[in-house]
């Protein structure tokens, strides 16, 4: 119905922003009787380039870091912010790493998975149990996976940021130095426009995963 000349139009009421308790999964761990929780999360699956990084970490029972939330949805400056107190806080952090040459041979979800176990395995105190962001890590401990638990529960999304930000400074430092040109430091190695142009200007490198890469390998091929 159109508004009436003179008519004031109502302002419409503002949804309640609801606040989400991401200590609830650990909450429900703790009341079981397990006290070193380990948020489990791997970042750079989706990647033609490099590791697939995981990091497990255990934060202190009860312990509430404001911000804390699924590394996607952050700023880099925040992700370092956070990354800073969470290795400061942390009772215990762990990082895997899996190689691209892993990830062809075994493929790109065994591959996260085996990035999970080994920083599970990193950690220097053991867990008693694991939150593990939407996957299962083959190891004798009792873990849930959560779906999108890097932005439920904050022992994953500590796992995301510490993830993501090693992984970040991986492609920024070692990476970029020992393959430049390819915008390894911009990109992060993801399938972006320019990353592919490179790609077929410079080569396929030993860094880049060739299972992902199949068609620009042959149209690589037809360019030389």
């Amino acid at each position: 119905m159109k508004q009436r000349t003179g008519e004031r139009r109502m302002p419409k009421e503002k949804k309640a922003k609801v606040e989400i308790d991401r200590l609830l999964l650990e909450k429900e761990w703790w009341t079981e009787g397990y006290e070193r929780i380990a948020g489990v999360d791997e970042v750079g699956r989706g990647c033609m380039f490099g590791d697939v990084v995981a990091a497990a970490v255990i934060l202190p029972a009860g312990l509430k870091i404001d911000g804390i939330d699924d590394s996607k949805k952050l700023s880099e400056k925040k992700r370092d912010e956070l990354y800073d107190i969470i290795m400061q806080e942390a009772v215990a952090v762990g990082v895997g790493r899996v190689d691209a040459e892993t990830i062809d041979r075994i493929n790109i979800r065994q591959a996260s998975r085996l990035a999970m176990k080994m920083a599970v395995e990193a950690l220097p105190e053991q867990a008693d149990a694991l939150l593990v962001d939407a996957e299962n890590i083959q190891v004798e401990l009792p873990q849930r996976a959560i779906i999108k638990g890097d932005s439920l529960s904050q022992s994953i999304g500590a796992a995301s940021i510490v993830a993501k930000v090693t992984r970040d400074r991986l492609c920024a430092g070692e990476w970029e130095r020992d393959y430049p040109g390819y915008g390894i430091a911009v990109h992060k190695g993801y399938g972006t426009a320019v990353h592919r142009e490179k790609i077929l200007e410079l080569g396929i490198s030993p860094l880049h995963r060739h299972s992902f890469l199949v068609k620009m390998k042959a149209e690589y091929e037809q360019l030389r």
